[in-house]
């Protein structure tokens, strides 16, 4: 995954390190102390959704129009979760929203079938979704077409890394939905390709990651140009004092759901590998691939050229392997990606930027070959196994 127009620090003002010799702004992450192994050995706690103890409602006793309804249940869908169940009746009553969530907990199939129903009863509504990543952007777009199927409502994902020429032709048309990242939305405004007054609906979604990465003053620009009057839906894992300063500005009288679940999945398998001193890191995790249960592996490793190089490296010996990291172009990290989800890929192998905001079913394991640098970047990176209740499994490696 990759941020657009991410703060970049600056390197300019060099230092001297304890060795004498000058650093380049990087020598900091050689100062940072190594976690402590045990914090990731954790057995899971086998349970049942709350929602299917709990929930008694049905996706086809709300009121939507039948043609969502279908489309639905074609996707699978008959139980809502709690974020659903929870919020689905207040969106479809023209609530504000507040919703502490995760991710994968089902929110955004909440906010995309509401909204497409009222887009169906009156097709001058348009919605404007905010995202942290370009991944995610285009998650959300391929979900409007399963909801949105024969409702002749259109989706323009207005993302960077891709030529903005068609996604200016694309907002011509004025499309119903656009879900954006924030750099290329403020590009796209200051070249007055898109006018937010004309936006009735806006969902702000994993703010708390919009925020981390920097784009605090983009989001307070965006919500400064939107119309007063509208529908407002506000998604968060946490709401720090930053966060609370963009609801602030950007809720009325809003409805506060959460559902956020524990910092670490309860039903993921997790333990530690470790490296003897007449092995290596890549026939450890050979021998680890060719297990059975091995079938769908995300790897993460530190650096661009690491996960580069062990990609190939697994190329070579058999296995069907993509990697995803900035040096990548934005189609070659999509059609990884694809891949990786429609299981035409057994591993993927990522740095930690892809480890925010990606929804992929069915992860097997994850591997930390390069174990994480905070604990924070390993809840988000072992949060991509042991989704909608189902067991998953992560280790990492330990020299």
């Amino acid at each position: 995954m990759y941020y657009d127009s991410i703060r970049k620090p600056n390197y300019r003002n060099k230092t001297k390190n304890f060795y004498g010799k000058k650093s380049n702004g990087y020598s900091r992450f050689r100062q940072i102390k190594k976690l402590d192994p045990n914090l990731f050995i954790k057995s899971a706690q086998i349970t049942e959704l709350p929602h299917e103890q709990e929930s008694l409602a049905r996706f086809v006793d709300y009121s939507i129009d039948e043609k969502i309804k279908r489309n639905i249940v074609e996707h699978g869908y008959t139980i809502p979760t709690l974020i659903q169940e929870q919020s689905i009746p207040h969106i479809l009553s023209g609530r504000d929203i507040i919703g502490i969530a995760n991710t994968g907990t089902g929110k955004t199939a909440a906010f995309l079938v509401t909204l497409i129903n009222k887009s169906l009863i009156d097709r001058n509504q348009r919605t404007l979704i905010l995202v942290p990543t370009r991944e995610l952007a285009v998650q959300i777009k391929d979900e409007f077409k399963i909801f949105a199927k024969g409702t002749n409502l259109e989706a323009v994902a207005a993302i960077g890394g891709i030529n903005i020429k068609s996604q200016t032709y694309a907002l011509r048309h004025k499309p119903h939905f656009v879900v954006a990242t924030p750099g290329r939305l403020k590009d796209l405004i200051q070249r007055r390709q898109i006018n937010l007054f004309h936006f009735q609906n806006v969902v702000l979604d994993e703010v708390d990651r919009m925020v981390d990465v920097g784009f605090l003053n983009e989001i307070k620009y965006i919500i400064s140009l939107l119309p007063k009057t509208r529908q407002s839906l506000f998604f968060s894992a946490t709401v720090d004092r930053k966060t609370e300063e963009i609801v602030n500005s950007f809720v009325t009288n809003p409805v506060k759901i959460s559902v956020k679940r524990q910092e670490t999945g309860e039903n993921i398998n997790q333990d530690i590998i470790k490296i003897g001193k007449n092995l290596s890191k890549i026939d450890t995790l050979h021998d680890l691939l060719v297990k059975p249960g091995f079938e769908k592996v995300l790897v993460f490793g530190k650096t661009k050229w690491g996960a580069e190089k062990l990609s190939k490296a697994l190329i070579e010996r058999g296995f069907k392997t993509a990697a995803i990291h900035g040096n990548k172009s934005q189609n070659q990290r999509l059609r990884a990606l694809q891949e990786f989800k429609e299981n035409r890929l057994q591993i993927l192998i990522a740095t930690d930027v892809a480890s925010r905001g990606l929804d992929i079913e069915n992860v097997t394991h994850v591997i930390n070959y390069d174990a994480p640098t905070s604990y924070e970047e390993y809840i988000h990176r072992i949060g991509r196994t042991g989704r909608a209740g189902k067991t998953g499994n992560a280790l990492t490696f330990i020299d």
